[in-house]
């Protein structure tokens, strides 16, 4: 393989890959993925340069089974769009039958080979070999595109014959799917937020305005150089992955894909960009082309700066155009809520705030009884519309609710918890799109998680099958379907996403469960505090087993997404962020409260506990 830059010459396929590489690390920064967790490996990840590219070499002429197999998992991390370099080191039935895009497994350092000496030898009067394909999985990435972190051993056989006429050696067995290290597949791929509707869920309506679906994000895996956006749009109207599948909607009809003679996609000279669909979606209405714009404007936003509108079509018929302004008004993001003030709990042990992103340092106390200060709090959460506030009391053990306006009462507490120690009982809240109210209470002797309609009535217990572990802290995304858990279990504390289902008719109490869920910091024996910081993404602060403490980004599918690392901070018990990435984050550390402007130091704001942005 080679880099395409000058000076590169021909070389072996051994050394022309070491080559590629070094140029990335050169020209890019470090380009390997995490060797050790999640967090460390933010900091040695910088965003690499997309113009590096590496191209696969062909099969050298008379080349020994060792190197047919060395260039063919070269030739697998290459640029190559359809793999037709990787396919001539196969046999004609073997390309035929090889599906690449089944499956990519990372492994941590890359394939090792291991011959199968007592069945194969490279005599010249042997025309039969064997190897087998060795490492330790990290992850692996699904026909749907959707990333899983992985463990344990890497072993798969491959077979190589040879041909009796020619006299070259060519694979002839092999694993389905694709297999490279994780600097190669962090080099070769990229993640990408498709979206999507959420079908169980309608964010509360600000008042004068009526209500939108929220759109939710499903990450996915795409190879960085080989057309990405055409890749997206592909997957994006394909279906939602089925990590999210269950709750939520496309307004893509059935049997919709990219029209027959579409290759390519490319936005005009105006940023718009056309998107010819099959006939399957020639019917579709005003109201669902809007929405399927919108799907696309989202999905692209994050992706390249050259798209901003969107233009449908199906044969001669044009169906619809939608640009980012009118985007908005389809549907609801998180990461386009930006939230009016920052909170916390002063030194008096009231609910008080500062302008969400302002430099100022001196609070104001809330309107209403929580700004009072005549029950003391430990922690708090606003809801998403800044109306109402949640309070657990000092000792951990009482839930308030109390609107945000001046004269309001506070009342008796919605929920006590029987926990005999300030660890064993609530922990702080937190509020859904729909103006829900989420807590756990971790009393050993009951521990549960319980939802409050509308922060009010009686506490409805969630259902989490599959649960390990008690929950020590609850964060819900402003999509509505998604929720962050931090599970403890023999003394770790492991961060795990899951999604939320709602079952029942209107009016009826919602029988509500969390399922699917999933470690986000697989390689963490302790995580501290989290909060959503993207539609996609958290912030988390933990500690890797016999590490130090740590703050970095985490992505929902576990992978590390491509952030600068935040400023080391020691001491931190509590971190606030928000799905707005515009904002600073926020954190309670050494018995003040600090935020992180962005490319600056941490700074002091003042003393207070609790940081909370709405949600």
């Amino acid at each position: 393989m080679v880099a395409d830059r000058e000076g590169s010459g021909r070389r072996t396929p051994t050394r022309a890959v070491t080559y590629a590489v070094c140029g990335v690390v050169l020209l890019g920064g470090c380009a390997s993925m995490p060797d050790n967790g999640d967090l460390r490996g933010v900091e040695s990840t910088p965003r690499q340069d997309p113009q590096v590219r590496v191209f696969a070499m062909p099969p050298a002429e008379d080349a020994s089974p060792s190197e047919i197999v060395q260039g063919f998992l070269e030739a697998l991390t290459s640029n190559d769009p359809h793999y037709e370099t990787a396919r001539k080191y196969l046999t004609g039935d073997a390309a035929k039958t090889w599906r690449p895009e089944r499956s990519t497994t990372v492994l941590a350092g890359g394939a090792g080979t291991e011959a199968d000496h007592s069945a194969s030898r490279e005599d010249a009067d042997d025309y039969s070999y064997s190897v087998t394909l060795t490492g330790t999985r990290v992850a692996t990435v699904d026909a749907q595109q959707s990333y899983s972190p992985a463990a344990g051993q890497y072993r798969e056989a491959v077979h190589l014959s040879r041909d009796q006429k020619s006299r070259q050696w060519r694979i002839d067995l092999l694993p389905q799917g694709v297999v490279m290290g994780k600097s190669d597949f962090q080099r070769t791929y990229m993640s990408v937020n498709k979206y999507y509707f959420a079908s169980n869920t309608v964010p509360k309506a600000q008042a004068g305005t009526s209500a939108q679906p929220a759109a939710v994000a499903d990450p996915v895996y795409v190879r960085r150089l080989v057309d990405p956006l055409t890749q997206v749009v592909r997957s994006l109207i394909s279906g939602p992955t089925s990590l999210l599948g269950p709750v939520v909607r496309t307004s893509f009809p059935a049997g919709a894909a990219l029209a027959d003679n579409v290759d390519s996609l490319t936005p005009d000279d105006r940023n718009t960009l056309k998107v010819p669909l099959n006939a399957k979606a020639a019917r579709v209405g005003a109201d669902k082309c809007d929405e399927m714009a919108a799907q696309l404007l989202f999905t692209l936003k994050n992706l390249t700066p050259a798209v901003d509108e969107v233009e449908l079509t199906s044969g001669n018929k044009r169906l619809c155009s939608l640009g980012e302004d009118r985007a908005e008004t389809v549907a609801t993001r998180g990461s386009a809520q930006r939230p009016d003030y920052l909170y916390f709990v002063d030194a008096k042990h009231r609910l008080v705030r500062i302008a969400a992103g302002s430099t100022a340092t001196h609070p104001e106390a809330v309107p209403g009884a929580l700004g009072e200060g005549t029950t003391a709090l430990r922690s708090v959460a606003v809801s998403r519309d800044e109306h109402s506030a949640a309070g657990i009391g000092f000792d951990s053990k009482s839930l308030y609710v109390a609107t945000l306006v001046p004269g309001s009462s506070l009342g008796d507490p919605l929920l006590v918890s029987g926990g005999k120690t300030e660890a064993e009982r609530l922990t702080p809240p937190s509020w859904d799109a729909q103006g829900d109210l989420w807590i756990a209470d971790r009393d050993p002797e009951n521990p549960r998680l319980l939802l409050l309609k509308e922060g009010a009535g009686e506490p409805v217990p969630v259902r989490i099958p599959g649960l390990d572990g008690r929950v020590q802290a609850v964060r819900v995304a402003a999509d509505g379907v998604r929720i962050a858990l931090v599970v403890e279990k023999d003394g770790e504390r492991s961060l795990l996403i899951g999604r939320i289902e709602r079952d029942g008719r209107a009016g009826e109490q919602p029988a509500v469960t969390v399922v699917g869920l999933r470690s986000a910091t697989p390689e963490l024996e302790e995580v501290t505090a989290m909060s959503w910081a993207g539609d996609s993404r958290l912030v988390v602060v933990g500690r890797e087993r016999g590490g130090v403490q740590q703050i970095g980004y985490v992505q929902v599918d576990g992978s590390t997404p491509e952030a600068s690392v935040p400023a080391a901070l020691t001491g931190v018990k509590e971190i606030a962020a928000t799905e707005d990435e515009r904002l600073p984050l926020v954190a309670y550390s050494e018995d003040l409260i600090v935020r992180l402007p962005s490319g600056m130091q941490w700074q002091k704001v003042t003393e207070g506990t609790a940081p909370v942005y709405p949600g």
